[in-house]
């Protein structure tokens, strides 16, 4: 469990939420919205921790029984609903973990409250039983609903929850958390903010990922000689690309950023911009080399790369494709 002054960024949402319960005005159900790994849950955790804190502030002391029962996800009136199928939240699940169990009074807590993850995987039999117990919830009870995709549900919940859209978090903000937090070098970190988009869990799990340095470091070598690479040689270079086929869109980001930082370059000559600081010699010597139109139809090719597979054509071919397009290029 986090408290709220552990949250990097959303400090609007975090002070819309903290008002509301200095006010006492928290409304019985919420809508957090933002990509996978943007802090939505660590959110709803310092949330809910606030209102069933003993010392009854905005924020969670930490040190009351009831802020050691939220950080060890023991507290009988903070629930976490889940589900058993894979991509479905049933009509049974809401019935059973909330309708039922909210009728049951808060076992020690002012509140009971419901904490509901990938709450877009549920169905529309499930969204009707829960729009029962918004539109009608005890006085105790509140919802959390956390979604990647709020507009996957019914605008009668969309109309009956207060919807808070997540905002990612300004890259200089989060190149200093990782600096200082994950111990990663500038050069490193910026790549990593790049990639994330200002998404902090995926930024943090970039940045203490080995794997992720060894995908990049295998696509920045082809990079730096696929212009030269013979036609007969394609078929190496296709096998080297597949054997990170299941992060194969990690690998295209990787390629995206370097020719992003070829254009930056060759339009303005200027290093502080670049993401891969590192290879300022290769990309100072591919955008000598590149025209403008060129780097634009590489660009363009990775983005259809990215589209076919999604559409299930060949991987093979694929990838064949965009290594012509940047071999002629």
């Amino acid at each position: 469990m986090a408290a709220f002054s552990d949250i990097l960024g959303n400090e609007q949402i975090i002070e819309h939420l903290q008002n509301a319960i200095r006010m006492d005005k928290v409304s019985h159900a919420y809508i957090l919205n933002a990509p996978e790994a943007s802090g939505k849950r660590m959110i709803a955790e310092a949330f809910a921790a606030a209102l069933q804190c003993e010392a009854g502030g905005a924020e969670a002391c930490g040190t009351c029984h009831s802020c050691k029962q939220a950080k060890s996800h023991n507290h009988p009136d903070i629930v976490y609903v889940t589900h058993e199928k894979p991509n479905t939240i049933s009509v049974e699940d809401i019935r059973v973990q909330i309708n039922q169990d909210i009728a049951v009074k808060p076992y020690s807590g002012p509140h009971k409250i419901y904490i509901v993850d990938e709450a877009e995987k549920m169905n529309v039999q499930a969204q009707n039983a829960l729009l029962k117990t918004i539109e009608e919830p005890p006085a105790y009870g509140i919802l959390l609903l956390l979604t990647t995709n709020a507009d996957a549900f019914l605008p009668t919940i969309l109309s009956r929850c207060i919807r808070l859209d997540l905002k990612p978090v300004a890259n200089d903000k989060l190149r200093d958390f990782l600096m200082k937090k994950c111990g990663v070098v500038d050069y490193q970190a910026d790549v990593c903010v790049a990639f994330s988009q200002g998404v902090v869990g995926k930024a943090i799990n970039l940045a203490s990922s080995a794997h992720f340095n060894e995908i990049r470091d295998a696509a920045l070598q082809l990079l730096k000689r696929v212009k030269e690479i013979e036609l007969s040689e394609m078929i190496g270079a296709v096998k080297h690309i597949s054997e990170y086929k299941l992060e194969i869109n990690d690998y295209f980001d990787i390629m995206m950023i370097w020719y992003r930082d070829v254009l930056l370059y060759k339009a303005t000559a200027d290093v502080n911009g670049l993401i891969f600081k590192d290879e300022v010699y290769e990309i100072k010597k591919q955008a000598n080399t590149s025209s403008y139109h060129g780097i634009q139809l590489i660009l363009e090719g990775l983005e259809k790369a990215k589209a076919r597979l999604k559409a299930n054509v060949n991987f093979d071919l694929v990838i064949e494709l965009l290594l012509l397009t940047i071999k002629e290029n």
